[in-house]
Parts: C-alpha cells; sequence; structure tokens
C-alpha cells in the first residue's frame, strides 16, 4: 500500500479566511487600569474601523483576570498576524487566542 502524495504547493500560504470578515479574536490579562484601553488602542492601529461596540468583556471567577474579546474586520493573513504579535507583545496581555 503506497501513501498518497502530497501536493507540492504550499499549504500553509492558503488562508481559511475569507477577506474581508469580521473576526473576534480573546484577550486575556490582568484586570488593572488601562488594560482594556490598551486592547482597544491596538485593535484600532491594526483596524481603523474598530468600534468600541465590538469589545466583550469577561470576568475571571476570582475576579484576578479579564476577558476582553475584540472583532475587527480582517483584511488579510498580514494584519491578523501583525495584530496578534502586537497583542501578545503587550507588557499587560497574558494570552491571546
Amino acid at each position: 500500500m503506497t501513501s498518497p502524495s502530497i501536493p507540492s504547493k504550499n499549504i500553509g500560504a492558503e488562508s481559511l479566511i475569507e477577506y474581508p470578515s469580521l473576526f473576534p479574536i480573546k484577550v486575556m490579562g490582568l484586570k488593572v487600569d488601562g488594560y482594556v484601553d490598551a486592547v482597544r488602542a491596538i485593535a484600532e492601529q491594526f483596524d481603523p474601523t474598530f468600534n468600541e461596540a465590538n469589545i466583550e468583556l469577561r470576568e475571571s471567577s476570582g475576579g484576578k483576570y479579564l476577558g476582553v474579546t475584540i472583532t475587527v474586520t480582517a483584511t488579510s493573513r498580514e494584519q491578523l498576524d501583525d495584530l496578534y504579535r502586537t497583542l501578545s507583545s503587550h507588557p499587560m496581555v497574558k494570552v491571546v487566542l
């Protein structure tokens, strides 16, 4: 029995997302002053059409952490990659999903 051949094209280059589209991103960090404003400012940096109405907050059961879901208008894979990198490198952010 032989293995099926794998196409030679770069599978990772294809995107499952159609652009432009609304794309939710969950950001988690400590519940501290300025955290939500920092996440909002980064979202606005990468999506000029970002609206504060596209922010959802969820506090952890112990109240120490805050989950912030932002829904941005994704226009390209590069935009999303840069947005994820910028969010992940912010000192107030613990996790980006």
